[in-house]
């Protein structure tokens, strides 16, 4: 992954929570494969409406060429990381309706997070290490 100073909605950037990066590894002969997750929140626009993300990054690399140190995210995050299907959206908030879990406790949880990230919009939200791209 990148890691960017600015945001950019069309370079399709993550803010992610660094204590949740985690994975495992496994020799491939000369190189390494990995396979992980982190939780994140994005912000993406579909027919002119910007739109707050919350959910999961799927973590992985069949071919790395060193060992990564599993106890440093950023260490994760800068290896060349296949990220082809992006984010898996578990919540998202366009200001007036929400798409996401249905029991009420995850709701309410999704929107403490998503109604005021929205509000600060492109601001990285509290907890969260940002903008990461694939």
């Amino acid at each position: 992954m990148i890691r960017d100073n600015r945001f950019l909605i069309s370079r399709k950037p993550f803010a992610i929570d660094l204590s949740t990066v985690t994975g495992e590894q496994q020799p491939r002969g000369d190189l390494h494969a990995f396979s992980g997750t982190a939780n994140a929140v994005w912000y993406r626009r579909k027919d002119g409406v910007t739109r707050a993300c919350i959910g999961t990054l799927g973590l992985w690399d069949h071919y790395l060429p060193r060992p990564l140190n599993l106890e440093d995210p950023h260490d994760i995050l800068t290896a060349d990381l296949d990220g082809r299907y992006g984010g898996k959206c578990h919540g998202r908030w366009d200001g007036e309706r929400y798409w996401g879990a249905q029991e009420p406790a995850v709701m309410e949880q999704h929107l403490a997070v998503l109604r005021p990230m929205l509000a600060n919009y492109p601001e990285i939200p509290d907890g969260h290490d940002g903008w990461w791209r694939f």
